[in-house]
């Protein structure tokens, strides 16, 4: 006969069974989405993160992403009148009350993505104050005025396309006939800047090279050399158009890494002797002082490298950001800027002690599209003032 109350040995008991310590109070139940519920059928993005910010893992993240923004763009400080004149700087909601400065910075591979047009939406209407970018994420906004980007295939032989003159970006394809049409399109503008240049240089002598203090000369940082190609390209569907418009201030200090940089040496041949001069030190200086003069700063970084920390610097220059978002597949065992999470960014001051920041870990092409449209285009009122901080 078996013994059905034979004692459960004590190491099993201590090692499997071990009782739980009281569950801490304010612990969140783990939950996800119903989909028996009425309300489960078709959700609009805020409400699917809305239900998801329980699921754990990455989903929690986002959703907390989503609180982020949300309390990035509704922060509201004083009226521009209850300022003395010398303290009226940094950025102002349409009503005239200080807002966040919310700087935004994106890597090449997500303007050739269909990511471009969730970026313009939020360039058009008014809704980041800084851009930063690797110079593949100016010339490819471009490009795409000129001649599309195409779907391809990630496993695509790269032999093969090089034979057909085709470029591949992850599973995009950009056809070499793109930067020929962008060379033709380009090149003639640098023509006028140079001659503005040196018209400018011959009434000023040559020493205004060395001290780029006119902010509407001629004298060309990569922000102004953005601003005029915005301006040039003179098309909607362009984000650096809607930045040239919007009067928002796009920074590059790689311009020449990509087919910028190409264009430019190109140029030197054309136009030799004489030559385009960019002064990237006054570029430096505008994004620190911008940064330096917010009444509170917000980061939304998406990818990582030069964008990430040339924004996480500047923030630096205020003792830290007061909201920061990445958004990012790196990891942070190599050490990498690309990888590492916002506490580290604390520890250097470039986002500040107590400040409200989360690293989600995903493709931005994934998450950024589901994050504008619970957030920036989810046609809500904003955060009362209370309820950001």
């Amino acid at each position: 006969m078996s013994k059905t109350n034979e004692k459960l040995p004590d190491l099993l008991a201590e090692a499997v069974l071990k009782g739980s310590s009281p569950v801490p109070q304010g612990l969140v139940k783990v939950d996800g989405i119903n989909y028996s519920k009425p309300e489960a059928t078709d959700m609009k993005a805020s409400d699917l993160i809305n239900s998801m910010k329980k699921m754990g893992f990455q989903a929690s993240t986002l959703g907390e992403a989503c609180e982020i923004v949300d309390k990035m763009r509704s922060w509201r400080g004083k009226h521009i009148d209850e300022l003395e004149e010398y303290d009226r700087k940094g950025s102002f909601d349409e009503n005239g009350y200080q807002k966040t400065t919310i700087f935004i910075g994106y890597t090449s591979n997500l303007i050739s993505s269909g990511l471009r047009e969730t970026l313009r939406f939020l360039v058009q209407h008014n809704m980041v104050s800084a851009i930063v970018s690797t110079a593949g994420g100016i010339e490819e906004d471009l490009i795409k005025c000129l001649a599309p980007t195409y779907l391809g295939d990630f496993t695509l032989s790269g032999s093969t396309l090089r034979d057909q003159g085709m470029n591949r970006i992850g599973n995009l394809l950009v056809p070499n006939d793109n930067y020929c049409k962008f060379e033709e399109w380009i090149i003639p503008i640098f023509d006028k800047m140079l001659e503005e240049q040196e018209e400018y240089v011959a009434k000023h002598g040559k020493d205004c090279l060395d001290a780029n203090t006119d902010v509407d000369s001629p004298i060309w940082t990569p922000s102004k050399m953005i601003d005029r190609l915005g301006k040039e390209i003179n098309d909607e569907s362009s984000v650096m158009y809607w930045a040239h418009k919007n009067k928002i201030p796009v920074f590059c200090p790689s311009i020449t890494d990509g087919s910028i940089g190409d264009m430019l040496f190109f140029h030197t041949f054309k136009a030799s002797p004489k030559q385009l001069r960019v002064d990237i030190v006054s570029d430096i200086r505008k994004i620190n002082s911008w940064s330096m003069e917010a009444s509170r700063a917000g980061m939304i970084i998406l990818g990582g490298g030069l964008i990430k920390h040339h924004i996480a610097n500047a923030c630096l220059m205020r003792n830290g950001a007061d909201y920061a978002v990445y958004i990012n597949t790196g990891q942070e065992f190599d050490g990498s800027d690309a990888g590492a999470r916002p506490d580290e960014a604390i520890s250097w001051g470039k986002i500040k002690v107590g400040a409200k920041s989360v690293k989600v870990y995903c493709d931005a092409t994934v998450v950024f599209p589901l994050i504008v449209a619970a957030t920036f285009a989810n046609g809500k009122p904003l955060l009362k003032p209370e309820e950001t901080d």
